[in-house]
């Protein structure tokens, strides 16, 4: 049996384009001779979704979608996903599915039975688990169809009280194919392998795994689908980030025509879990994570052009790299604005590093603006002396040129804010946290360094001198970021233990932290979270970002 996979990039609710990509996959394979082709979860209609399930008409129109897309399996099984209602009378009214078609006709319907609500996932918020369990016959042979978490109830301490699969085996299936839409994070990798893995080894029958690629907003989808054989091995994968559409030929043995890429003796057989913050971990990933997530968000939202503020500091410099990678340097606009506290250094190497980019810059010093605010401000300031309030209003006069070229021109403003300053509240709401996309919200400072060593992999794109400085906002004289925070080195460490790895108080001590240190920093991470709060949307890289996969209160007394 010929069995196609096509990894695809889709567009939630854009269902012209996603039912002709799909079409489009169809007519090739059976063009090949393929015999069936399987798609990812929700293809039809974009995955996450989220309330546009909701509309009757976004259900129409998947409908109308399958109905289209069932024309072309006159000679070839396709499995597709959607939501579909729930007939059942009871339970919530969708189900998340997957749809056999062939000969023109929809063969089977599956559904969904383990629906994530962790993390970016909230699924039962919307769907019912599956009530009943079949295998699908097709040509001979007995499919056993699951869609993304429904392989994941395994290990020791299995999340969900079922096991589907468990089921499908009582009727002797030939083969396990899974339509999957499973995000990208430095870890996952190498999770989905062991998952896959202990699929096969238990069931002992091949695994076809497809999964989606591309981004929506703050979701990457990295692809990599994998097909392994009935003896654990990893025979075909499939690239990163990137769209593919490839198939291997299925032997009645449980064997595929694929050399062998991985024996299940090296595949992997736990989930990749650091137990600290180990900076340059798949950092090319995570670059071409962040690329994908820049250029997916400006080309789906039908924008074209980039704006940012160009300190000469790392973060701004690797945001504008990546930026100039993913859209071209042409539409990317560096912004430098000086305040009388910003070094000649400091413009001297955002120009150096624009000029390595060959992006457009501009030089718009903001000591007027600044002098202007302080005079209109004297009457309630009087004679105070300098503070934060001075500091800021350099910063939100950034943020307000920054957001007036924007609309002047069309741009888009990247925020270049990262996720140790986002942590602590190192950042000043509608001044440097202002932006319509933030790139480097999900990296720590070790890791933005780590990025900015990796574009430099081949020669000096970012200035060495911006590396190797010591960090600092430059709002007030001879100031650094180690006058407010802890050393970067130490920080990023205890915000990895409580963000990612949900660590308290006592046991992030109990690792060797100073205690005074962690109370501290603990604080700081908690009661800014309303600036957090108001922050744009941040491309997802680790398996704990900002956003809607982390939810505590803005309003709360604990460790604050």
């Amino acid at each position: 049996m010929k069995i196609f996979l096509a990894q695809q990039n889709y567009h939630i609710g854009n269902f012209e384009y996603n039912t002709n990509k799909i079409i489009e996959a169809i007519e090739t394979a059976k063009a090949a001779g393929g015999d069936l082709i399987l798609f990812s979860e929700m293809c039809i209609c974009g995955y996450p979704a989220r309330d546009f399930v909701e509309f009757n008409d976004f259900l129409s129109k998947c409908q109308e979608a399958i109905n289209k897309i069932k024309a072309h399996s006159d000679s070839i099984g396709v499995l597709v996903g959607a939501p579909v209602r729930n007939t059942q009378l009871k339970g919530k009214d969708l189900f998340n599915a997957a749809f056999f078609l062939y000969e023109k006709e929809v063969k089977a319907e599956i559904h969904k039975t383990l629906l994530p609500t962790y993390d970016v996932f909230d699924e039962y918020r919307y769907f019912e688990p599956a009530f009943e369990w079949k295998v699908v016959p097709f040509k001979g042979k007995k499919l056993a169809i699951t869609i993304c978490e429904d392989i994941w109830n395994m290990g020791d301490n299995p999340l969900y009280r079922i096991c589907p699969m468990d089921h499908l085996m009582e009727q002797e299936p030939d083969l396990m194919l899974n339509l999957s839409a499973s995000p990208f994070d430095y870890t996952h990798d190498e999770d989905r392998k062991s998952v896959i893995k202990a699929n096969v080894l238990k069931y002992k029958i091949p695994m076809f795994y497809c999964n989606a690629v591309g981004s929506q907003t703050e979701i990457v989808f990295d692809g990599s689908s994998m097909i392994f054989d009935k003896d654990a091995n990893l025979c075909k994968t499939f690239p990163l980030f990137e769209e593919a559409l490839d198939c291997v030929v299925l032997h009645d043995d449980g064997t595929v025509d694929a050399a062998i890429i991985e024996p299940a003796s090296r595949v992997p057989d736990k989930e990749l879990n650091p137990a600290t913050l180990e900076p340059e971990l798949n950092i090319a990933q995570v670059y071409d994570a962040l690329i994908l997530g820049i250029r997916d968000y400006f080309q789906k939202m039908g924008f074209t052009k980039a704006i940012l503020g160009s300190s000469g500091g790392i973060d701004s410099a690797v945001t504008l790299a990546l930026a100039c990678d993913a859209l071209g340097k042409d539409n990317v606009r560096a912004i430098l604005m000086p305040s009388p506290y910003s070094t000649e250094h400091s413009v001297d190497d955002a120009i150096a590093l624009s000029k390595n980019l060959e992006n457009p810059y501009d030089i718009i010093r903001i000591n007027e603006v600044y002098e202007s605010f302080l005079h209109t401000l004297k009457p309630l300031f009087q004679d105070l002396p300098f503070s934060l309030a001075e500091e800021n209003i350099q910063s939100r006069s950034r943020g307000n040129l920054l957001m007036a070229i924007s609309n002047k021109f069309g741009y888009i403003l990247l925020n270049t804010s990262n996720k140790s300053e986002l942590s602590t509240g190192y950042g000043t709401l509608y001044g440097d946290m202002a932006g319509g996309l933030g790139v480097l919200g999900d990296c720590y400072k070790l890791q933005v360094y780590a990025l900015a060593k990796y574009i430099n992999r081949n020669k000096e794109i970012i200035p060495i001198n911006i590396i190797e400085k010591a960090p600092s906002a430059e709002l007030r004289p001879n100031q650094k970021d180690s006058d407010s925070l802890p050393d970067y080195a130490v920080l990023d460490q205890i915000l990895y233990q409580y963000i990612e790895k949900r660590q308290g108080p006592a046991e992030i001590k109990a690792l060797g932290f100073d205690a005074a240190l962690v109370d501290r920093t603990l604080k700081m991470v908690n009661t800014n979270e309303y600036k957090r709060n108001q922050f744009c949307p941040i491309i997802r890289v680790s398996p704990k970002a900002f956003g809607v996969g982390r939810r505590v209160p803005i309003v709360g007394k604990y460790l604050s």
